[in-house]
């Protein structure tokens, strides 16, 4: 009876051992199945936040930076300013230098002309600004271009084409020194006279003791007495008139060059 006893007492001794392991060993697997559960909830959640995440940039068109989603802070670097030395400001001084004097270029001969010479126009040239290059009279120049039959210069017109051979005199050329008129040659006397810059008919027939009707009258192609130019040959007949002065030395008329008298017998 004692042994039976005891037996049963170890029996139920090792069934208290086995069923408080048994209850150990079904905390433990709740405890680990709860854990279970709550990894699996949190991911569940995770993922449900990034496919809401993941369908509203899809829907706004926002592209996604995964790599700055999950990135960790970086401390921002702190710049730290050491202030350098300050290097010493360096003083000019002007020192005078002596300037060196220039040389005055010595001007380029200038060929002389030493006779009359052939000038061909060009583009733009007129009697005008010939004269005033080779430094001649104008009405020399013309004078001179008149008689010659390569130009058939028309002294009312002087138009000049290029190509045109203009003769230049030589330096110092005038037209011939007039012939003047004495006092007794026969009233009604022939002279040609080349009309000068500033003559009028009015001033020639006064010079010459003429009157404007007759030197109109000789010369027909002379319709207005305003239309006179110089180098113009005109018909004047002399002495047709008493002079008023009376000293034939305010008489005698002072011709530039350019005038010319030629004496021409009356019929």
């Amino acid at each position: 009876m004692v042994k039976l006893g005891l037996i049963r007492e170890g029996k139920i001794c090792m069934n208290d051992k086995e069923s408080t392991k048994e209850i150990i060993n079904s905390y433990r697997k709740r405890k680990s199945q709860s854990w279970q559960n709550i990894l699996l909830f949190v991911g569940t959640g995770l993922l449900i936040v990034l496919g809401a995440a993941l369908l509203i940039f899809w829907l706004t068109g926002t592209q996604l930076d995964i790599g700055t989603i999950f990135a960790s802070k970086t401390p921002t670097p702190t710049i730290t300013y050491t202030p350098s030395p300050v290097p010493p400001t360096a003083t000019i001084t002007l020192t005078p230098t002596e300037s060196l004097p220039t040389e005055t270029p010595a001007p380029s001969p200038t060929p002389t002309r030493s006779g009359a010479v052939i000038y061909i126009a060009e583009e733009n040239d007129t009697f005008f600004s010939i004269s005033e290059y080779f430094d001649i009279d104008i009405f020399t120049l013309l004078v001179y271009n008149a008689g010659e039959d390569r130009l058939d210069l028309d002294l009312s017109n002087p138009v000049l084409f290029v190509g045109d051979e203009v003769l230049v005199p030589a330096p110092g050329a005038t037209v011939p020194t007039p012939t003047s008129i004495p006092y007794d040659v026969l009233p009604g006397f022939r002279v040609e006279y080349m009309v000068r810059p500033g003559d009028s008919v009015g001033s020639i027939a006064f010079a010459l003791r003429s009157t404007v009707e007759d030197i109109l009258t000789y010369n027909e192609d002379l319709e207005d007495p305003n239309a006179i130019y110089p180098g113009q040959i005109l018909i004047v007949r002399v002495n047709l008139v008493t002079p008023v002065p009376t000293d034939e030395a305010e008489a005698t008329l002072e011709h530039t060059p350019g005038s010319v008298f030629t004496l021409t017998p009356s019929p």
